[in-house]
């Protein structure tokens, strides 16, 4: 079957130009590194004759010194513009996406324009720049420089006689390295590019195979069954016809017919120009190959749209118009919206910019302001103003403070003391029940110790330090337990310490001994107190570390901006612990109080012992108009008394009494200092409170190397900002180009 010697294109050349030219004004701006973009992709082993097809569709004489063989991605575009124009040829750089600004910049900077005309001389010597402006070796000599690059040199050319054509010829993969130029690495840096291209969905990949060799044997046929196992978007390309073993030939026709090909897009064949043609300067590349498959069996039997260059060119004009008017502009125009919704989803997900001493102070003040706010807010409680109270409980800081303070006072209530007092003795609180009197010196300290021990409480109710860093380490009391007070046993007590501190006095005692006696019987009063004051720390820290983490999630500048304030929040919690230590020191090494309930507290103590004598002698209704009407029984009455007491006796008593109302005032007052000074004044609302230590003071304190530490954005950071914000840019121009 013959075929016409030359094909000619139609006049008006094929594809869109429109829509060609908005692809390729889309791969310009690289919007082909967020989206998948229509492209004709070259692609084959270095020795399956990629070049030379892209010689022959391109018309251009690509360079053959092995120096300057194909590093990187060449975009060629061809447009046709109106008969009275001139042919323009342009050139530039497209820097791969995600290259450093610098890199990028001065990749994009380089240009060369206003070419009519790219002779072989003027093509080597502009493939020679753009070598060296990317940086890449051409020989042993450079073999510190990388060999391929994922940049992308593009040529545009336009002229009245050009067809509407865009093409990528990527390098050829190859197996075997040479030495001193090629290396492993470089042999899967290519193969991982050529996939890259081969994978995009909306590619159309010409794929180039030797006739002469065992298909089944081409790894870049394997590469395009798995990117594209259907096959609707591989165009196979057979080269070399004319070395083809005789009677080898009917494995290639069947698969050009489509006989047992897979490929949607069908096979054709081409037969580039041979090493004398490239060498004869008047030989014509079409005409031989137009009589090679005139003449030459059994190719000429072939359909002309399955033979020859310019039938290839035809095919792929229409393929590529096809592949644009699929997807373009609307499933396209819909991706890139959601790519650069994404996008700006992920910039505002870093906040604000922090690269200068200006921004990095502003970012801190808005951290402050919204830390401030959180604060006021939980020591108002005012918890429906902010979601954070109702995902963490332990953010309600006045709550759970106030809720701490009720259990300390009812600790030291109920466990302050170390005996009981007696039943005259005023109600320390209403869960104490009377104690008997016992006879004179019958009590005894003989407790069971285990009991004791079971019936103990820990001074500590919060443990969350192993969530804390180190701001606590060491200032917070240990975890202990106190025992439930002695019974039954206060008098014989009192007895010892008194007969182990008298002297010559008559008829009473030293006043030293009341401050002995206090400090033993107000013992625990330092592990209830400190094991409080801890949990409020604990607390307090607890707040601050989770406030900070839902108003900053980066974690790197949480910990920066608490190393910093770590060594002065320690001396806040300290100055609390401290506080409390002075308040243990004045409450129970020196008594005194000017408050009226003493002398009245201890007249009613007083009062009730002689209610007894009377019960014991005159019965009920004696006691019941002792207090109303007969105020003098007191004095009869000391002299009824039915056994007599000795001076040690009265005197014991005297000081249980003396004591048990110095310490119902003296406690309430511990209470009250405690969670009045050590924690509502140290920690909750004085001027050093640790929440008021992140304040706008101390960001304009902060010297610009230490707001860069703690606010500054690390290089990883810095270079996630930088390619959002290039993302977003590219993705806003390509969306008004796709308009």
């Amino acid at each position: 079957m013959a075929v016409v010697s030359t094909l000619k294109l139609p006049s008006q050349g094929l594809g869109d130009p429109v829509l060609l030219d908005k692809i390729d004004q889309l791969l310009a701006c690289n919007l082909a590194g967020y989206v998948n973009l229509p492209q004709l992709v070259v692609v084959g082993d270095q020795s399956s004759g990629k070049s030379s097809v892209l010689e022959g569709l391109t018309k251009l004489p690509f360079p053959r010194d092995s120096g300057l063989c194909t590093r990187f991605a060449t975009h060629i575009i061809f447009r046709r513009t109106r008969a009275d124009t001139k042919r323009s040829i342009s050139a530039s750089i497209v820097p791969a996406y995600g290259k450093p600004a610098e890199h990028a910049s001065r990749l994009g900077a380089w240009k060369a324009t206003h070419m009519e005309s790219l002779d072989s001389e003027s093509f080597a010597s502009t493939m020679r720049e753009v070598h060296e402006t990317m940086g890449l070796s051409r020989s042993r000599e450079e073999s510190s420089k990388p060999t391929f690059t994922l940049d992308v040199f593009r040529l545009d050319i336009c002229g009245p006689e050009e067809d509407n054509l865009s093409i990528i010829d990527v390098p050829g993969i190859f197996k075997n390295t040479t030495h001193g130029l090629t290396t492993k690495q470089d042999m899967d840096l290519v193969k991982d590019m050529v996939l890259s291209y081969m994978r995009n969905p909306r590619s159309i990949m010409l794929t180039v195979i030797p006739a002469n060799v065992d298909i089944a044997t081409q790894e870049i046929l394997e590469m395009a069954r798995e990117c594209d196992p259907e096959g609707s978007r591989t165009q196979g390309v057979f080269t070399k016809p004319d070395l083809v073993d005789k009677g080898a030939e009917d494995k290639v026709i069947d698969l050009v017919e489509g006989k047992t090909s897979s490929l949607k897009l069908g096979w054709i064949v081409v037969r580039n120009a041979g090493q004398q043609q490239l060498l004869d300067q008047d030989s014509n590349r079409d005409e031989v190959e137009s009589q090679f498959f005139r003449e030459a069996h059994p190719w000429n039997n072939l359909p002309k749209d399955k033979v020859g260059i310019a039938s290839l060119k035809i095919r792929l004009q229409e393929v590529q118009t096809t592949q644009i008017l699929e997807s373009f502009p609307r499933h396209m125009r819909a991706e890139v919206g959601r790519k650069l919704k994404a996008m700006k989803q992920d910039l505002s997900a870093l906040g604000i910019e922090r690269s200068t001493p200006e921004q990095q102070r502003n970012f801190l003040l808005d951290i402050i302001v919204k830390f401030q706010n959180i604060v006021s807010q939980a020591m108002a409680t005012s918890y429906g103003t902010h979601e954070l109270f109702e995902k963490d409980e332990d953010t309600r800081l006045a709550t759970i403070v106030r809720n701490r303070m009720d259990v300390f006072k009812s600790d030291m209530e109920e466990y302050g003391f170390e005996y009981q007092f007696l039943n005259w003795a005023p109600a320390l609180h209403a869960g104490v029940g009377p104690v008997p009197e016992p006879e004179s010196g019958s009590g005894d300290d003989s407790d069971d110790d285990d009991d004791e021990e079971a019936d103990g409480i820990p001074v500590r109710k919060n443990m969350n330090t192993s969530e804390h860093s180190g701001a606590i380490d060491g200032i917070l009391h240990e975890q202990v337990n106190v025992r439930k007070p002695r019974g039954g046993s206060i008098l014989a007590w009192i007895e010892d310490q008194y007969r182990a501190s008298r002297g010559f006095e008559l008829g009473t005692f030293q006043t030293a001994l009341l401050c002995t006696i206090m400090n033993k019987q107000s013992d625990k009063w330092t592990e209830l107190a400190l094991g409080y004051v801890s949990d409020v720390i604990d607390i307090m820290h607890t707040f601050i570390l989770k406030v900070l983490l839902s108003i900053c999630p980066d974690e790197q500048i949480r910990d920066k901006l608490l190393n910093v304030l770590v060594d002065e929040l320690s001396k806040r919690y300290r100055a609390a612990m401290d506080q409390a230590q002075m308040i243990l020191e004045v409450e129970r090494m020196n008594l005194m109080t000017l408050d009226d309930k003493f002398q009245q507290t201890l007249d009613i103590a007083q009062k009730r012992r002689c209610v007894r004598l009377i019960h014991s002698i005159s019965g009920e209704d004696t006691i019941l108009n002792y207090f109303t009407s007969h105020q003098e029984q007191y004095e009869i009455v000391k002299g009824k008394e039915k056994v007599p007491m000795s001076n040690t006796q009265q005197t014991v008593r005297y000081i249980h009494d003396i004591l048990a109302a110095y310490y119902a005032v003296a406690s309430k007052r511990f209470i009250d200092s405690i969670c009045m000074q050590a924690t509502g004044y140290c920690l909750l609302t004085g001027p050093r409170k640790p929440p008021g230590l992140f304040s706008p003071q101390f960001v304009a304190d902060l010297a610009e190397d230490q707001l860069m530490e703690i606010a500054g954005e690390n290089a990883r950071l810095s270079r996630r900002r930088v390619q959002l914000k290039k993302g977003i840019q590219d993705l806003e121009t390509g969306r008004k180009i796709m308009m």
